[in-house]
């Protein structure tokens, strides 16, 4: 397909471009013609605003030209199969006859096939895409904002900005597939032992199947609600993302990072008093960040609970959730089970009976400090 200027424009395909600009949208068309883009998809694609990406969709699979119905006939999988997949990884197919799938996508389809073949079961592939199209989706929001900002210039035209772009992509895509296979092998192993070790406790403990004694704590930001009515969205964003890293940066084994949760951080360890530690060390380094960043309110429960997904659930999640709600700011609420199990690690006061909600009667709870904490009454006297 050869066009010149004056034929994309009787195709309605510079209409929205500036007098200045029209050269690089004219050849960029011509590249993406000469590339094998169909006149019906450069359409599109001017319509949506995405014209500049269809280079690197070459890359990653090329344009979208199959339909769910001859992905599942190519897999051998079926249709309602294919679909409840991509449904659970977050990639939904609304009409199976459209043609709304690339070549990647047959690709994915080959692995689901294998992995069943191997024994997978439909629910672990449904279990599995979940994790995933919610993981890779944040790694591909990442990524894509690190290639626009070495890409993007104020005054580029349409064909320059797509070819930085592709070329940029190009230039990444072995570094980032070795990174996320090295990186799933890393969490990976870490993740067998802690199969390993759930399965010895079963065996000898038993209890609920595939559940283990493990204290949970959350951290949220006071008057993160607020917050929202006062600073922009980017600027929110960076305070939710500072909390986050303020958390991974004092958190070593056996406490485990598990997730962020809007303005929430949440965390594991098989033991209390290590996490007991850590969320202390959490708190503090929020006031440090001084007034401008919100002080944090911790919950810490333990007990018998189970992970799926990367995930965990049971009481003590449910449990440590309620009581970082109830905390006030800077302090760290605990159980009786975590106070009980390091009783001499802490300096401990009572937080009195409270009604949680989803719990039933009261539950006695307690606060947490350093060892060396000095209480403000000692300390003025001193």
């Amino acid at each position: 397909m050869e066009l010149d200027e004056a034929a994309w424009e009787r195709e309605g395909l510079l209409d929205d471009v500036a007098p200045e600009r029209r050269a690089g949208r004219v050849a960029l068309l011509g590249r993406l013609a000469a590339d094998g883009y169909r006149l019906d998809e450069l359409r599109a694609a001017v319509h949506d605003g995405t014209l500049t990406a269809l280079p690197t969709l070459l890359r990653l699979g090329g344009p979208a030209r199959h339909s769910a119905r001859e992905a599942a006939a190519g897999s051998g999988l079926d249709l309602g199969f294919v679909l409840e997949v991509r449904r659970a990884n977050g990639v939904a197919v609304t009409d199976p006859d459209a043609p709304a799938l690339s070549e990647a996508d047959l690709v994915v389809g080959a692995l689901t096939r294998a992995a069943t073949e191997a024994g997978v079961t439909r629910e672990q592939v449904l279990a599995t895409a979940r994790v995933m199209g919610h993981a890779l989706r944040q790694l591909a929001d990442q990524f894509s904002d690190i290639i626009f900002e070495l890409s993007y210039e104020p005054g580029l035209d349409e064909a320059v900005l797509a070819e930085r772009f592709a070329a940029q992509v190009g230039a990444f895509q072995p570094l980032i597939d070795e990174l996320l296979a090295s990186g799933l092998r890393v969490h990976f192993r870490d993740a067998v032992r802690d199969a390993a070790i759930a399965a010895a406790e079963q065996t000898t403990r038993g209890g609920l199947q595939g559940s283990r004694e493990v204290a949970v704590a959350f951290a949220d930001l006071v008057g993160f609600t607020r917050l929202g009515e006062e600073l922009s969205p980017a600027e929110l964003e960076r305070v939710a993302s500072r909390l986050a890293d303020l958390a991974t940066s004092v958190t070593a084994p056996p406490v485990r990072f598990v997730k962020t949760i809007g303005d929430a951080v949440m965390l594991v360890s098989p033991e209390p008093g290590p996490l007991v530690e850590t969320m202390l060390a959490l708190a503090g380094l929020a006031d440090s960040e001084g007034n401008g960043f919100p002080q944090l309110r911790i919950g810490i429960a333990s007990g018998r609970a189970m992970t799926r997904g990367g995930d965990w659930y049971g009481r003590p999640v449910n449990l440590a959730s309620r009581l970082s709600s109830i905390a006030r700011g800077g302090s760290v609420l605990t159980t009786d089970a975590v106070r009980d199990a390091v009783p001499d690690q802490f300096r401990w006061s009572q937080a009195g009976l409270r009604r949680i909600r989803g719990v039933q009667g009261t539950v006695p709870v307690h606060r947490a400090r350093p060892l060396d904490y000095i209480p403000a009454a000692d300390a003025a006297a001193s």
